[in-house]
């Protein structure tokens, strides 16, 4: 019997029309390297063709590898070089559990003669998409722990600042297994925050101790804590991968490292500052992957979201989003441009830095050193006919003067301020020397937001809280018998903590006329507020109370980000 071609499987299974069929078909010879290529040219999808060769081959197909798929024994026989060159990987499958090799070209079989030789077993094939088992590779694949490299750096006689420190040049850490022990060790820091999705990655050097801490979640945590002799090692390779001066201790330093880390490309900005008992180097993680949520998916009240989305769909005025640092006020800002984006706009953005990349926008990257601040860069991207323009951050009085003037003729402008809560910036942007009957004018609404860490799903417990805890909060006893309130525990899932992600608290002010007219009479924040609370306004405690009741965070959170009190937060 003649076995099917992979083009007529394609078609068969109606992942191929027959025109497509016949045009691949004459394209290329299935067995030869660029088939792939070819494929996806058509519109055949990884999933698909992974599908059809695993019928042509007659063996399994593979949408997911799981942790009991893997054997981390045989795993660690082989290079990880030569894994993920070849996109394959041993895992154990049926009901004898017998070591199968998982690829995504059968055709190309001497690699997987070469595992059979290495592995020194007979071998059965199985068949997935090269995305699926690469991105295996990188989550399963047993990387050194962490005892095993700093037992390394102890075996190190001695470091010295004058070591060969190789250049990353976007190659992905995790291949360099065989590099130096302040290489390794450093790449290990770096995998380990990327894994743990840390934001931050603290390297704290005291009198007889250096320490490692991950910022999750908003907590920092502490983790591995290398030798102190190593110190001056550690600092000196960081900066080489960030284009550093390594001979200069006495001054702070700032510098950017973009690299690979399981394939993930990761922005990395290093702040490296002296202190007493050496260099203390903080280092910002942005994945370069990581997109912005749908401003639908933010988790706004009903209320709140009608307003927001009344608000962006003014021709021109100011939308100000305050906060304090790491409340998330940037992802905000971009699920709100992404809304905004269409082809008959021009959204121009100065930022510092660009976090995330966003099709269709022009963003500008500030860079002080050279004089383009916000405000020189603001006053080009005016001449560029924007109709939206976001500003990173608010930090002087001629950069709000620019938008104001900007906001009033005829542009809508997006940005950050730092203040504590929405009628705090009225206050805020009279003290920086605005004055209030532009304020008035211009301001179309002011957010102010909070994050706040969510209980982990698969370990959160209900229990009942003290009268004291909901006496703080602000709910009666009597409204407390109608909520199922829920603690946390932890578990594996969520590394212990009993909490994973977070989700922001809003707190949304619109310009009406009872607050445009305190504006101008200059009155203070509580007055304001007030006002808007008649107009409607929902308190971020009072957000975070809706939270409680749906069972998504505690109460401790939301009195760790807000306060009951009616006056200033």
């Amino acid at each position: 019997m003649i076995k099917k071609s992979i083009v007529q499987i394609l078609l068969d299974k109606n992942f191929l029309n027959k025109e497509k069929a016949a045009a691949l078909a004459a394209a290329c010879d299935e067995k030869s390297q660029n088939f792939f290529k070819c494929s996806r040219d058509f519109g055949v999808s990884e999933e698909h063709l992974a599908q059809a060769l695993a019928e042509k081959f007659e063996c399994p197909y593979v949408p997911e590898v799981t942790e009991q798929m893997t054997d981390p024994e045989v795993i660690s026989q082989i290079p990880l070089k030569f894994l993920r060159e070849q996109a394959i990987m041993p895992i154990k499958m049926g009901q004898n559990n017998a070591v199968t090799l998982l690829c995504a070209n059968p055709f190309n079989f001497q690699p997987l003669d070469e595992l059979s030789l290495l592995l020194k077993i007979p071998y059965d094939i199985a068949v997935a998409p090269q995305a699926v088992i690469i991105e295996a590779i990188n989550k399963f694949y047993p990387y050194e722990s962490s005892k095993e490299v700093i037992e390394g750096l102890e075996e190190e006689k001695e470091f010295t600042s004058d070591l060969d420190f190789a250049a990353i040049n976007e190659e992905d850490i995790l291949g360099m297994a065989s590099e130096a022990p302040i290489i390794k060790l450093v790449n290990h820091i770096l995998y380990q925050g990327v894994k743990q999705d840390a934001s931050d990655i603290h390297i704290e050097p005291f009198e007889k101790e250096l320490r490692v801490r991950y910022r999750i979640d908003g907590i920092l945590y502490p983790s591995i804590t290398p030798p102190k002799r190593a110190q001056a090692a550690i600092a000196s390779r960081i900066k080489i991968m960030a284009n550093l001066n390594i001979a200069e201790k006495r001054h702070p330093q700032d510098g950017r490292i973009q690299i690979k880390i399981a394939d993930k490309a990761i922005d990395i900005r290093v702040s490296i500052l002296p202190t007493v008992y050496g260099e203390r180097i903080v280092m910002r993680l942005l994945d370069k992957a990581k997109t912005f949520k749908a401003l639908n998916e933010l988790g706004l009240s009903d209320r709140d979201y009608r307003i927001l989305t009344q608000s962006i769909e003014q021709p021109n005025g100011i939308i100000l989003v305050t906060g304090p640092t790491g409340s998330g006020k940037t992802s905000t800002l971009y699920a709100i441009l992404n809304k905004l984006n269409n082809p008959d706009v021009n959204i121009v953005t100065v930022e510092d830095p660009v976090e995330y990349q966003m099709a269709g926008i022009g963003q500008v990257q500030v860079q002080d050193k050279i004089g383009l601040t916000f405000a020189a860069a603001l006053r080009s991207i005016l001449r560029q006919d924007p109709d939206i323009v976001m500003i990173g951050e608010t930090r002087d009085q001629e950069t709000a003067q620019i938008a104001i003037q900007a906001s009033l003729t005829g542009h809508l402008v997006l940005t950050t301020l730092h203040t504590n809560s929405s009628a705090a910036s009225i206050t805020r942007l009279i003290d920086m020397g605005i004055e209030p009957f532009l304020i008035a004018s211009s301001v179309v609404a002011i957010m102010a937001q909070r994050l706040v860490r969510k209980l982990c799903e698969n370990c959160k417990q209900k229990y009942v809280p003290t009268p004291e805890v909901l006496k703080r909060i602000g709910i009666t006893p009597q409204e407390a018998t109608k909520i199922t309130f829920y603690k946390p525990v932890g578990c594996n899932e969520c590394l212990h903590t009993g909490y994973s992600g977070r989700i922001p608290l809003f707190e949304i002010m619109v310009m009406t006329n009872a607050i445009a007219r305190l504006t101008i009479e200059r009155a203070d924040t509580t007055l304001i507020q007030d006002a808007a609370l008649k107009d409607g306004m929902t308190l971020l405690v009072h957000d975070g109370i809706e939270k409680i009741k749906k069972g998504i965070t505690t109460i401790e959170e939301v009195l760790s980000v807000a306060t009951t009190q009616e006056g200033i937060e």
